[in-house]
C-alpha cells in the first residue's frame, strides 16, 4: 500500500524519510508512529490549502488552462497603452474576464 508522503510529512514534521514497505522515520532513523486519522486530517488541510490558491495558477495557465489566462505583462502593458490613448478599455475587460473565469474562493 503507498503511504501518502505528502500528508504524512505535514502531519510529522520530524519525519525526514518515508518507505512505502517500513514507515516514517526520523533524522535519527527511528520509526515514527503514524496514525491514519493525523494523516487523513493533513490530506484536508493540504487540499483546502491547494484549493485556496488554484485560482492563482489556473489564471497564469500553471495548472494546464489555456483559455481564458492573463497575458504576458508586455502584452498587458501594450493594452493599458492603447487604452489610454484610445479611450477603451481593452485590458480591464481582459482582466474582468480572467477574474470571472476563475474567482478567488
Amino acid at each position: 500500500m503507498a503511504l501518502d508522503h505528502e500528508a504524512i510529512r505535514k502531519a510529522y514534521p520530524s519525519v525526514v524519510t518515508i518507505d512505502d514497505g517500513a514507515g516514517a522515520f526520523d533524522a535519527s532513523g527511528n520509526a515514527i508512529s503514524l496514525t491514519q486519522s493525523d494523516i487523513d486530517a493533513a490530506r484536508v488541510t493540504l487540499d483546502a490549502e491547494a484549493a485556496a490558491i488554484l485560482y492563482q495558477s489556473q489564471r497564469t495557465g500553471a495548472a494546464g488552462t489555456t483559455d481564458t489566462i492573463y497575458a504576458s505583462v508586455g502584452d498587458q502593458l501594450d493594452m493599458q497603452y492603447k487604452d489610454a490613448v484610445n479611450g477603451t478599455t481593452t485590458w480591464k475587460d481582459h482582466v474582468a474576464a480572467v477574474k470571472a473565469k476563475y474567482p478567488k474562493p
